[in-house]
């Protein structure tokens, strides 16, 4: 018995899409772990299995618990009972420190902290104990309320410290329907999931797959950057649907030299700017591929579509998706319905309704800037220029203007024409203090081996391609990987501290 399934009206939230799948397929395979499948109806009772121990924590209703994951099936079905069940749940990454994870969860008032570390490559006994238990139980309580709080994720925290983000089981699910659309998710099509479990690519690539019927293969945070497992994984389980930051594409581009072509059909980059020079491997790796790039942010989710045809450069990040409204504000608070540049203000179905911290929330929600309707906008602080027909492309950020000898200079677009040198693999552009000359840009690059270019011809090279103020005072070469975040970010907190403060 597979429990409770909704019925064909109202509002159903992810598990109960996830319960209605396991009870028309349960031998369908759900998830694939190193060598380990999956099925529906093994990870329904898996479900149900986490959703036991939870009940006999006898913990306070209404109270959210804290969730510590390493990336395995054991953790997505504790995720899965969690939303079946309706108790609201932090997932911050298992990366971050002590300190800051014990604040979040401070913050958030959890009423305990749940831990699941990293599976074994194969099957554990306890998966196994756990499936034969719950199948006897019964199936998954799937009670929840749909306009409650389900997922609490936290920004990337590479400006500062993380900020919570709840999203509502409403939201997600209709998240859900419009990706599962839009990519053509659903019963025989597998997906990668190549994020941690606390990013919100997860939204789509994890649960919008099991809400719909489809397959999820799982890459291991542990072997992420190793583009030999990851070509394999593409190749032995004919994934057809891939989502991924720019630099799991770079790491195959770099890997494959042998002409190797992959069978996806929906290729998706996401979470960072796509390097231009990265499109033609893109489509050399994926020749039957639409390419797609996804805009969004936690706060909204991914609320903008760009199909990829030629070679833009930059890539744009389109026009709002269904259900989202956009809009361009100028400096001085008037709409752009032209072509314009302006700060990117957002709302959408799926978004959150604002951060846990009420203080934080009335700084970057609220209602139209010009009161033209009473939808809840997002101020993202996001540059965007509006194109004549609408589409948007980011300029950069509000917080990454800086003023260079009276110039205002975007650091992120310094930082785009330095990745178009063909020798450079990452770089990040920081102003620095200067007794002299007030404010100094900073550019921490990573060469794609020892033997690449030098400070000068990195100098030379944005010379030709920036205004004189944008070309970067100090070259910090390095040939190892910058600090990231858990969602693949540079750690602009930590690459300061490492190269501008440890060095003043």
């Amino acid at each position: 018995m597979l429990g409770p399934i909704a019925g064909e009206s109202g509002n159903l939230v992810v598990a109960e899409k996830f319960v209605r799948q396991a009870a028309a397929t349960p031998d369908a395979v759900a998830l694939i772990w190193a060598d380990q499948q999956i099925t529906y109806g093994e990870l329904h009772a898996l479900a149900r299995g986490a959703q036991q121990e939870v009940d006999r924590l006898g913990l306070i209703d209404g109270k959210p618990v804290g969730l510590v994951l390493d990336k395995s099936p054991r953790a997505v079905a504790l995720i899965m009972a969690l939303l079946g069940a309706g108790r609201a749940f932090l997932l911050p990454s298992p990366k971050l420190p002590a300190p800051t994870l014990a604040a979040l969860f401070a913050a958030a008032d959890c009423a305990a902290v749940l831990s699941i570390g990293a599976d074994q490559p194969s099957r554990s006994a306890l998966v196994d104990h756990m499936v034969d238990v719950a199948a006897a139980d019964g199936g998954l309580r799937t009670d929840a309320d749909p306009e409650s709080v389900c997922f609490m994720l936290t920004t990337s925290g590479s400006t500062g410290v993380p900020k919570i983000v709840p999203l509502t089981g409403v939201g997600v699910a209709a998240f859900a329907d419009w990706a599962a659309k839009a990519f053509d998710i659903g019963p025989g099509r597998t997906v990668l999931n190549y994020a941690p479990l606390n990013f919100d690519l997860c939204l789509l690539d994890i649960w919008t797959t099991l809400a719909k019927g489809g397959r999820v293969v799982l890459v291991d945070p542990a072997k992420a950057t190793l583009a030999a497992h990851l070509d394999e994984l593409l190749d032995t389980h004919q994934v057809d649907v891939v989502q991924a930051v720019p630099m799991f594409y770079q790491l195959l581009a770099d890997h494959v030299r042998d002409g190797r072509a992959y069978r996806a059909d929906q290729v998706i980059f996401t979470g960072d700017a796509l390097p231009t020079r990265t499109l033609p491997s893109l489509r050399e790796l994926f020749p039957s591929a639409r390419l797609y790039n996804l805009y969004g942010c936690t706060e909204t989710n991914d609320s903008f579509l760009h199909e990829v045809v030629g070679e833009p450069s930059p890539i744009p990040i389109g026009k709002p998706v269904d259900g989202v409204r956009a809009l361009v504000i100028d400096d001085d608070g008037a709409e752009v319905t032209g072509e314009g540049v302006g700060e990117l203000y957002v709302s959408t179905p799926f978004a959150s309704k604002g951060y846990l911290d009420a203080d934080q929330a009335r700084r970057a929600f609220g209602p139209h800037p010009t009161g033209a309707d009473d939808r809840v906008y997002y101020r993202s602080g996001d540059i965007v220029r509006r194109h004549p027909d609408g589409t948007l492309t980011l300029a950069g950020r509000k917080d990454f203007h800086v003023k260079v000898r009276g110039v205002q200079v975007n650091t992120q677009e310094v930082e785009r024409a330095l990745l178009a040198h063909p020798d450079v693999a990452e770089a990040v552009v920081l102003a620095g203090g200067d007794p002299v000359a007030g404010t100094v840009l900073h550019a921490v690059v990573r060469r794609r081996t020892p033997a690449g270019p030098h400070s000068l011809a990195v100098r030379t090279h944005c010379a030709a391609l920036l205004p004189k103020a944008a070309v970067p005072g100090v070259i910090h070469l390095v040939d190892q990987p910058l600090p990231a975040t858990s969602t693949g970010k540079p750690d602009r907190t930590r690459i300061k501290r490492t190269y501008l403060e440890a060095r003043a």
